[in-house]
């Protein structure tokens, strides 16, 4: 392999020679199948069918939910999975049953699920059950030992505490918040966890609209790379909202949609609501409706705080979607037809994660949905896969970050989150190597 640091860090990742790495990485060549990888929480399979298409090679599945289980083998059916909870799985069950030995494989991945760590829920990061599977995840690479780790997660992990104390016990009164109780928290323990396990981590916080997704999804993906390789440098974007670098620009709902034939599957909103929606053209909300009528059509969430910006959403024709949940339907978030009076149809949340258009998914119309919202876009696994393959192959710089904006936040990086919240619970800095 060539040597990683042989490349100039000031000029790798700079924009103006970005153009020149994609044409490396993304004219890379797609037989590279002895790069085996091994996939958990693998749901719809978006991120495992991204590291397929980018040369890599599928050796095992775990997924449990049931419904998700059926998907898989609907669409991959020779190859191994586990449809069970990962805490029934050993190191040594699946290397046996493989055929591998620790070390042997080049990649395993996973988005552990999470609810745990979402913005959106009680947040109790590791504490909650869910978190549980996270660290029985960690144990079997520490075990397996791949060369590398790919973990995506929601923005949230960023910020979760190791330990949630209640509210009504905090401030005046209560003891300090303790370190593994502060934002970070449970991203320290991880980090830590790997880093003891061999591996140098990376991480940052991504939109999948600069990869080619026709969605503006925000998503954390850590990389870990064992035994001395050096940290794997953020993802290189393939695409910039205004064309920006030589890159071309996001993919349109309008684009995703193109050419989509056939009956559309999707459910529908109450009467009352679509009398309001009626009155909203492509890329309004309720903030667009007659002001007399902003308060009949929202109730008390009126009065609520946050930009609302979810209640009656129709999506916008020449811009990516949202960030597509696992129901288009819910008033808080939701995700209409630019012009026509429904929600998305399935068939479009397919099209929005860059699934093709001959997968299937198993179950009712609501397990649909949420199996293609809680999936990983396919076109970003592409990415991530073209990129380790690229590392692998010396053609990018160690632990580099480059200059373009990755998501609409800042200090999302390795880099800046070691200078905001990555200390031990001594107090001491974090090393990623």
């Amino acid at each position: 392999m060539a040597s990683i640091r042989q490349q100039s860090p000031e000029t790798a990742l700079d924009p103006d020679n970005m153009p020149q790495i994609l044409y490396n990485i993304m004219e890379m060549g797609t037989n590279n199948v002895a790069f085996g990888f091994l996939s958990f929480f693998s749901g719809a399979l978006g991120l495992d069918l991204g590291l397929e298409k980018a040369g890599l090679n599928p050796i095992m599945l775990n997924e449990f939910d049931p419904i998700a289980c059926q998907t898989i083998r609907l669409n991959r059916k020779n190859i191994r999975l586990y449809d069970v909870d990962i805490r029934e799985l050993t190191a040594t069950r699946i290397m046996q049953e493989c055929g591998l030995a620790a070390g042997d494989p080049f990649l395993v991945c996973g988005g552990p699920p999470c609810q745990a760590f979402s913005t959106a829920g009680h947040r109790l990061g590791l504490n909650d059950e869910r978190g549980n599977v996270f660290l029985h995840f960690i144990s079997l690479i520490g075990e397996i030992r791949p060369k590398y780790v790919v973990i995506e997660n929601v923005r949230g992990l960023l910020s979760a505490p190791l330990i949630h104390r209640p509210l009504n016990k905090r401030g005046v009164g209560n003891p300090p918040l303790s370190q593994d109780e502060r934002p970070g928290g449970a991203l320290r323990y991880i980090i830590s966890k790997l880093k003891d396990c061999g591996y140098s981590i990376s991480f940052n916080l991504y939109s999948t609209a600069n990869f080619g997704v026709p969605q503006i999804r925000e998503r954390v993906v850590i990389f870990g790379s064992r035994d001395g390789g050096g940290t794997v440098p953020d993802l290189v974007p393939t695409h910039d909202e205004k064309a920006r670098y030589g890159l071309p620009p996001w993919h349109t709902f309008r684009e995703a949609v193109s050419g989509l034939s056939g009956p559309l599957h999707h459910l529908e909103f109450p009467e009352r609501r679509l009398g309001f929606y009626r009155l909203l053209g492509p890329g309004q909300n309720w903030r667009d409706l007659p002001e007399e009528l902003q308060k009949q059509a929202m109730g008390k969430s009126y009065f609520a705080g946050g930009g609302k910006t979810g209640f009656y959403r129709r999506l916008a024709w020449d811009k990516p979607s949202p960030t597509l949940v696992t129901c288009p339907t819910m008033p808080a978030t939701d995700l209409a037809h630019p012009g026509e009076d429904r929600p998305l149809a399935v068939e479009e949340y397919a099209r929005i994660q860059t699934f093709p258009d001959g997968w299937q998914f198993a179950g009712n119309i609501n397990d649909q949905y949420r199996q293609i919202g809680n999936a990983v876009p396919v076109e970003f696994g592409v990415a991530i896969g073209k990129h380790l393959l690229a590392y692998d192959q010396g053609l990018l710089p160690s632990g580099e970050s480059n200059r373009i904006a990755l998501s609409r936040y800042r200090n999302t990086s390795h880099h800046d989150w070691l200078r905001s919240v990555g200390r031990d619970s001594q107090g001491s800095q974090i090393a990623m190597i």
